[in-house]
């Protein structure tokens, strides 16, 4: 009786090792066929040639898969199919004689072909009537006697046992008055333009998203960031001297998020906790802050410091002395941030200095570039690389460069994989 136990439990045994083997085998291929391995933190790259239509093309920007390239000529919004050449998707401004609409802003999800952008027209009816009903008369009740304590008689008594007809005034309808109600004057929106694949013929889907009814009247936006997982948009808008800091979440909520006085002149958003690292100036105050939810958290206190990107769940602090980057720190993107925490340097020495034309790469390189030179930091380790366009732009994954040569009334542009 207990050998056949034994071979029972044996075989039992067995049977679940070859189950968690069986389980265990299924659940590393459909991780491989959801996130292949060779594809993790590996950007899309491309080379090759391709002729625009027109010479003065500004705002730059390659999509994700590097086959689309937006920019602007003109006032107007153009999607150029790289691998086709030709111009995919236009949007006009709204009147050739106020070139402040029109589109203010766009910006390509960092994956897919999707581009976001803002559009800003003219409100036709800025100014509205509302019928307003007036308030009636009030009656006034008489007045007790306050020394005797009771209401003034009539001289003439009435038979209490005499009935009177009594006559009721008449209501005279009154006409409602209309009072102005002013409006924004601008009616600004917000859209995303999802590509195809480039091989198709099928048209961009450009699908309007909401409109932003606090965006003021002639604001410029100067910054706009997005975190992908997290669905969170943020966007700094100058009006005059007013500055506003605006996130807008899944559910088209807008709230304004920046303090009074505050100025912004860069910043970036996590894409695993939508977490928005600024640099901002309060009065005289220069600091790096972190904005989760109504919570604000000091990352540095050094007024020489600016957030320069996210990467590879890092928060990378550049250094910055008279326009030159000097040192590169880090610290860890967390769910759980704490107050001025400990910044690891990762580099030092010294670079040209441009908040534009510096970004962090999918492995985590810093590059920072001019139009004759890019300069590539990598697990501290630095190295330069010459740039021969009249323009020359990379992408925001680091991994494309893009050379823009004027050719008469065209535009010939390469693109060649960056090697960090």
């Amino acid at each position: 009786m207990k050998k056949k136990l034994r071979i029972i439990l044996v075989w039992i045994l067995v049977s679940l090792i070859l189950q968690f083997g069986a389980y265990s085998y299924l659940n590393m291929q459909v991780a491989n066929v959801l996130a292949p391995k060779g594809d993790i933190n590996e950007p899309i790259t491309t080379q090759l040639k391709a002729t625009i239509p027109g010479s003065n093309l500004k705002n730059i920007q390659i999509s994700y898969a590097k086959d689309y390239l937006a920019y602007t000529e003109n006032g107007t919004l153009k999607i150029f199919n790289l691998a086709k050449e030709r111009i995919v998707f236009e949007k006009e401004l709204p009147s050739a004689a106020d070139k402040t609409l029109g589109v203010l802003t766009y910006q390509w999800l960092p994956d897919r072909d999707t581009l976001l952008y803002f559009y800003a027209k003219k409100n036709p009816n800025p100014i509205t009537y509302v019928p307003v009903q007036p308030t009636k008369p009030v009656t006034q009740t008489p007045a007790k006697d306050p020394e005797a304590g009771v209401l003034p008689q009539d001289p003439k008594v009435e038979d209490p046992n005499e009935k009177v007809k009594k006559e009721v005034p008449k209501e005279v309808p009154v006409e409602p008055k209309l009072e102005k109600r002013y409006g924004n004057p601008q009616i600004t929106e917000l859209y995303t333009l999802a590509l195809p694949n480039s091989d198709e013929d099928t048209p961009p889907d450009d699908r309007f998203n909401q409109t932003i009814n606090t965006f003021p009247a002639g604001g410029k936006i100067e910054e706009l960031v997005v975190s992908t997982s997290t669905n969170l948009i943020y966007l700094t808008v100058k009006n005059g001297s007013t500055e506003l800091l605006m996130e807008i979440d899944v559910m088209k909520n807008v709230r304004q998020i920046n303090r009074s006085g505050e100025t912004i002149d860069d910043m970036v958003a996590s894409d695993r906790y939508g977490t928005l690292y600024i640099n901002s100036k309060v009065g005289g105050t220069q600091q790096v802050i972190a904005l989760s939810g109504d919570k604000r958290i000091v990352i540095s206190k050094n007024s020489k410091d600016r957030v320069i990107g996210l990467g590879d769940g890092k928060v990378y602090i550049g250094e910055i002395e008279n326009n030159k980057l000097i040192r590169i720190k880090t610290t860890a993107d967390r769910v759980d941030l704490a107050s001025n925490p400990a910044l690891k340097t990762e580099w030092e020495g010294s670079l040209p200095f441009n908040n534009d034309r510096t970004l962090i790469g999918s492995k985590g390189q810093v590059v920072t570039y001019d139009q004759s030179t890019a300069y590539i930091v990598t697990n501290g380790q630095l190295k330069e690389l010459k740039l021969q366009g009249d323009e020359n732009y990379i992408s925001e994954d680091g991994a494309e460069l893009i050379q823009l040569n004027r050719s008469g009334t065209s535009t010939i542009v390469e693109l060649i994989p960056l090697k960090s």
